[in-house]
């Protein structure tokens, strides 16, 4: 019973920013669930298309620039046209820009707010308008341990994502209702190519696990996994939630 209740098989999910990293493993996670996969991307994502078709799932790549909401209603279109349907949305895309908050520009602000939040949004519409209709979905969205924190330096970044956790909340308040469970991922320090630097820098690296109680950075199979639970009906009564997965981090 419970192995059935993690069962993604026939769904089709939607992950953006998958080509690497949080994104890829979430992508690879849900494929071997069951799902097949739409990979947004502005960038080359055949690595996670083969990993997703070597697990017996289809893989779609759809090229697409979040830095504004042109292209939303066209990857839901475009999923639908693909798959004949549309189960997950996963809005994993995102940015950061870092400056001091008496310095910080204009531009870096609608940038980061702009695909972090505002593009979010209107794919989470996108998608919702058909999951509503069918009355069953998921959506996933990834927020932050500054969802929770302030950070220093990422002004925008730290705005983009409390917004997140705001709107995942109000999202799950309209559309619980109709089926659709809409939740989010709060990562903690997670070893990616985004996050090299942090880990070869001897005295930073070590400040992190320091503050970390399981002692290590996590992978993105650990996300992935978070992200297989939410999108399942083993959280079917799971709605408005944002679930940190970061070994600890904000316990100690």
């Amino acid at each position: 019973m419970a192995g059935k209740a993690f069962d993604l098989s026939g769904k089709v999910a939607i992950v953006t920013g998958a080509n690497t990293g949080i994104g890829q493993g979430i992508a690879v996670a849900l494929a071997e669930a069951g799902a097949d996969i739409a990979i947004v991307t502005r960038s080359d994502a055949s690595d996670t298309a083969n990993k997703i078709t070597a697990l017996g799932r289809r893989a779609h790549i759809i090229i697409a620039d979040l830095s504004s909401i042109e292209p939303c209603q066209r990857i839901v279109d475009e999923t639908l046209d693909t798959f004949g349907r549309l189960d997950i949305l996963v809005n994993n895309a995102g940015i950061i820009r870092r400056d001091d908050a008496l310095d910080f520009s204009e531009e870096d602000w609608d940038a980061v707010v702009d695909t972090n939040l505002k593009v979010l949004f209107f794919l989470c519409q996108a998608a919702g308008r058909h999951m509503v209709e069918q009355k069953s979905g998921s959506i996933i969205n990834i927020a932050s341990m500054l969802t929770f924190q302030g950070g220093i330096r990422v002004p925008s970044y730290t705005a983009s994502k409390s917004g997140v956790g705001g709107l995942t909340k109000l999202l799950a308040n309209e559309w619980a209702s109709h089926g659709v469970n809409v939740n989010a991922i709060a990562p903690g320090y997670i070893a990616t190519n985004n996050t090299a630097a942090l880990q070869a820098d001897e005295t930073r690296n070590r400040q992190i696990m320091e503050r970390i109680p399981a002692g290590r950075w996590g992978d993105p199979e650990d996300i992935g996994g978070a992200a297989v639970f939410l999108a399942s009906d083993a959280a079917r009564y799971v709605q408005g939630h944002i679930l940190a997965v970061d070994g600890g981090w904000l316990a100690r």
